[in-house]
């Protein structure tokens, strides 16, 4: 058995960023992970002289006063190399008008907003208003869903005038703010903002919260922004690993936890894992999960018997979106050039894909070369419901019309591929443990964001939730918030109280 005072299951962007944090505040903190290498859904992996992002491919928070940055500056570790995205996204309703560029600058965009949705300005007025209370808000560090009295007090520290005021809105969602501002039938606009919802909340105008959706809608422009990490998103795993390292994090790679249990002799939380040869047993007073927390129906079997009602409510969490995603690689000059390094057009085969390219030198792709990700929303029953052949037929299919689509969208001729292949939620399952591959946390809608969600307390002491499914949701710039916020929780259990970054 080996000791240690706190265990982290997970070595993706939150459990990387909780075991830094921890570690460097003077604590022994052990790391385990299932896979050869950290990162989860903001990892990568190579195919011949390429490397693909598995799914995350930008990154918010770099800027100064960004979370990334924050916490890198505590840390006391390099910055990974980035670049902003200006424009963030070209977006293409392929409806016969010109695609919208995502602009940086916010006269280019404010500009932008009337070119293409005339008469919208009151809606993006009030989305900016909120989202800047929003930012305020999330810089003073509050602690969302409230289960005692510390976490209640950190809310009302948080809290400014402006909060009070845009808390009005905590049960609306964006197709509210649009039907106050007199555009609940602007067809456009709403299909805009259903593409891009769905990448941020994973729901659309009608159940996207109204201040989770004015904020995902606001990050692309200054002083925020949306970064594009060199060589990949690799890099910003392997920075917090450098401040592991430092600290003597215990990291573990290749095992695979198989039970959770408390154990009442020793008065600590028992991990039992396993490797391919050997079975590890891990005892903590204290334990971070980073996997969705509907992963604790397996891990957390015994326990759960003794708390129905939160098996209950892990039971009845929403079903999150699996993912298709097509990797490929062609030769620069095959593919038209585009001023983004993303690009989301409407489809009428799959509703929308959502297109990464990499820069050239950017260290994804030999030099003239680029790699191209494109990737779609699916239910992962199915997938999971299929029989071998009719699996493999059905991933053929996809791969072809999804080839298809970006050759008719990018004027890319079908000979010049270099590479491709496709990944579904088996895949996504076996790459990162996530039940049934599902990826990005719970939708955001009213009933399940902010104070109405899942809380990183769980009902049982010393067990912690963290992760895309906890406050303030996904993205690695979500998952790091929720890492600071449960190392507050867990430092005030301590004692220490008065710990912000």
């Amino acid at each position: 058995m080996r000791k240690s005072e706190i265990v982290v299951v997970g070595a993706g962007i939150a459990g990387l960023t909780s075991a830094a944090i921890l570690s460097k505040q003077g604590f022994s903190v052990t790391l385990i992970e299932s896979h050869t290498q950290s990162g989860g859904c903001a990892g990568t992996f190579k195919r011949k002289n390429y490397i693909f992002d598995v799914g995350a491919t930008q990154v918010a928070g770099l800027e100064k006063g960004g979370i990334h940055s924050r916490i890198f500056d505590f840390l006391d570790i390099p910055y990974p190399e980035a670049t902003i995205l200006d424009p963030a996204c070209i977006v293409d309703l392929n409806d016969g008008s010109k695609p919208i560029p995502i602009w940086y600058e916010n006269s280019k965009w404010l500009t932008e907003q009337e070119i293409q949705f005339p008469g919208s300005r009151k809606f993006w007025q009030l989305c900016t208003l909120i989202h800047q209370s929003n930012w305020i808000f999330a810089k003073n560090n509050p602690v969302l869903p409230i289960s005692n009295f510390w976490d209640f007090s950190q809310l009302l520290k948080a809290l400014v005038p402006s909060n009070f005021v845009t808390g009005i809105l905590l049960k609306s969602t964006i197709f509210d703010l649009l039907r106050i501002c007199g555009l609940s039938k602007n067809e456009r606009l709403i299909k805009f903002l259903n593409l891009q919802l769905k990448l941020y909340s994973q729901e659309d105008v009608h159940n996207t919260a109204a201040l989770y959706g004015s904020t995902v809608l606001q990050m692309c422009q200054k002083p925020h922004g949306l970064w594009h990490l060199k060589k990949s998103m690799q890099s910003l795993s392997e920075a917090l690993e450098s401040s592991l390292r430092k600290t003597g994090v215990n990291l573990i790679f290749g095992q695979k936890v198989n039970s959770i249990n408390f154990d009442d002799v020793n008065k600590c939380w028992k991990v039992s894992a396993n490797s391919r040869e050997n079975s590890f047993t891990y005892l903590s007073k204290d334990l971070i999960y980073t996997p969705p927390p509907q992963s604790l129906l397996k891990h957390l079997k015994d326990p759960l018997k003794r708390k129905q009602s939160y098996k209950n409510r892990l039971n009845n969490l929403p079903a999150p979106s699996g993912a298709v995603v097509f990797y490929s690689a062609l030769k620069k000059e095959h593919i038209k050039n585009i001023s983004s390094n993303h690009y989301q057009f409407v489809s009428n085969e799959f509703g929308s894909l959502f297109v990464s390219i990499s820069e050239d030198g950017d260290g994804r792709a030999p030099k003239g070369e680029v790699t191209l990700i494109a990737s779609i929303f699916t239910k992962t029953k199915d997938w999971f419901d299929l029989d071998n052949q009719n699996y493999l037929k059905k991933k053929k299919d996809f791969m072809k019309k999804i080839s298809l689509e970006l050759e008719s969208q990018f004027d890319i001729d079908s000979e010049n591929w270099l590479h491709k292949e496709l990944a579904t939620p088996l895949g996504f399952e076996k790459w990162t443990n996530r039940p049934n591959g599902i990826v990005g946390g719970l939708g955001q809608n009213p009933e399940i964001f902010g104070l109405f969600g899942l809380s990183s307390r769980t009902p049982f002491e010393g067990l912690w939730l963290c992760g895309d499914s906890i406050y303030p949701g996904e993205g690695t710039a979500g998952v790091s918030e929720s890492a600071l916020m449960v190392s507050r929780q867990i430092l005030a259990s301590k004692g220490i109280e008065n710990f912000n970054l």
